[in-house]
């Protein structure tokens, strides 16, 4: 295993932690107050102020993991780092270098699946920053967990495909700038169970859809939104089809795969920063005649976090090593252990620093309560914890199979974690 940056990754890095430090975070007491006047959903100017500063440093696309004709692409393991500071300030910092989800999955999608037309008339200006879009697959009415679930009707007519239906937490989509919605639905109901579905590109603004509602998060109001959104007859041309006819499951697990290591390396990020803050409050406040650090409860909780963060980042480096050397297949296993692991750590994290803030914790004055309500979703997005658990047992059990009542042979070489 080798988690050694390359040149290319050791100079993004820097550059990285460079704008971190002189832009980013100076400008999120100036994003706050543009939100708060503009409105929830509005897009305040800073943001394209540094979108313009990335890209004169050359801090732009970096999520794509392989070179396009667009794009130059970086490894897994030199996003991995990258991805990890932009979580330090996960409402600005990907955004800023056109790393956001969704948008970084439905660009990777249209890269992979899309026609030439479509990528010309989607894919083009989501690579420039001038739009963002959404991914409309979970549904109200079913365990969207199996995505073999999904009800949402999708029927040729002639040259059209009508679709019907209503999906619901689908993020971007309260945006002013969302143009684009990839759907998941069934084209074939009575096909196989994993050839049933297919992927359309809607445009937010064609006749029959309808954002119902934005959803709040533990009373937070995300400003891209996580929207309920109701598909009525919606027509569209049949060369908005992603892929081919029931190649909608596959395309989801593409795309899903990759991102759910992203979201992985900005749970660390925030992690980071929660500790940061966490070390910094304890040593400024004193409690029965001595600061808070030196209190032997609060000294745990800060070596248990230093603990369990690098634990979890070696973790998500193995997983983007296995990306990088067997591809997303070959390192299943692996990304649904991070996407278990990940969340849980950085919500432990972030629980401890709350506690340690006392009252200023829950409060709005720090960022960790709104860090906790948006990292707590990541244990329900991109499959809960209990499918990847799942998936992790159903996969060790495999190794087993045939064995029951044998005699201990001693361990194998998947036993000690061997790369497969």
């Amino acid at each position: 295993m080798d988690f050694e940056l390359s040149p290319r990754g050791r100079e993004l890095r820097d550059k990285l932690l460079d704008f971190m430090d002189s832009h980013v975070l100076p400008a999120e007491p100036v994003y706050a107050a543009q939100l708060a006047e503009g409105g929830p959903h509005s897009h305040p100017p800073v943001i394209e102020e540094l979108k313009a500063e990335a890209r004169s440093r050359g801090l732009w696309n970096l999520f794509m993991p392989h070179a396009t004709p667009w794009t130059e692409g970086v490894s897994n393991v030199d996003y991995a780092p990258l991805a990890e500071i932009m979580g330090r300030s996960p409402s600005l910092a990907p955004e800023a270098m056109n790393c956001s989800a969704p948008d970084t999955g439905n660009m990777e999608v249209l890269a992979m699946f899309g026609t030439p037309e479509q990528q010309e008339q989607w894919l083009m200006p989501l690579l420039a920053g001038e739009i963002r879009s959404a991914f409309a697959m979970t549904e109200p009415e079913v365990a969207s967990s199996d995505a073999t679930n999904i009800r949402t009707s999708i029927r040729r007519e002639g040259d059209e495909y009508v679709i019907n239906g209503r999906k619901w937490w689908i993020s971007g989509a309260a945006s002013s700038r969302c143009r684009i919605l990839i759907v998941m639905g069934k084209t074939d109901p009575d096909g196989p169970t994993h050839r049933q579905q297919s992927m359309v590109l809607v445009p937010i603004d064609t006749p029959g859809v309808t954002v119902v509602r934005n959803l709040p998060v533990f009373g937070y109001t995300d400003r891209e939104g996580h929207c309920e959104i109701l598909f009525e007859d919606v027509r569209v041309p049949a060369g908005n089809l992603l892929g081919e006819e029931g190649g909608g499951f596959a395309i989801a697990q593409a795309r899903l795969g990759p991102g759910r290591i992203h979201h992985c390396m900005r749970c660390i990020g925030a992690a980071e920063r929660a500790l940061g803050l966490m070390a910094r409050r304890a040593r400024s406040r004193v409690a029965f005649g001595k600061t808070i650090a030196e209190q032997g409860v609060v000294q745990n909780w800060i070596a248990e976090s230093r603990i369990e963060i690098d634990q979890a980042r070696l973790l998500t480096m193995y997983a983007a090593w296995l990306m990088d050397t067997a591809g997303v297949k070959g390192a299943r296993t692996e990304i649904s252990a991070i996407k278990v692991v990940a969340p849980s750590v950085a919500l432990k994290v972030i629980d401890r620093a709350i506690q340690t803030h006392g009252g200023g914790g829950v409060s709005d004055d720090f960022p960790l309560a709104a860090m906790y309500a948006g990292i707590r979703t990541l244990r329900l997005a991109d499959g809960p914890d209990e499918v990847h658990k799942m998936v992790i047992a159903r996969r060790e059990l495999r190794k087993h199979e045939g064995a029951d009542g044998a005699a201990d042979p001693g361990p194998t070489s998947g036993d000690l974690g061997v790369a497969r």
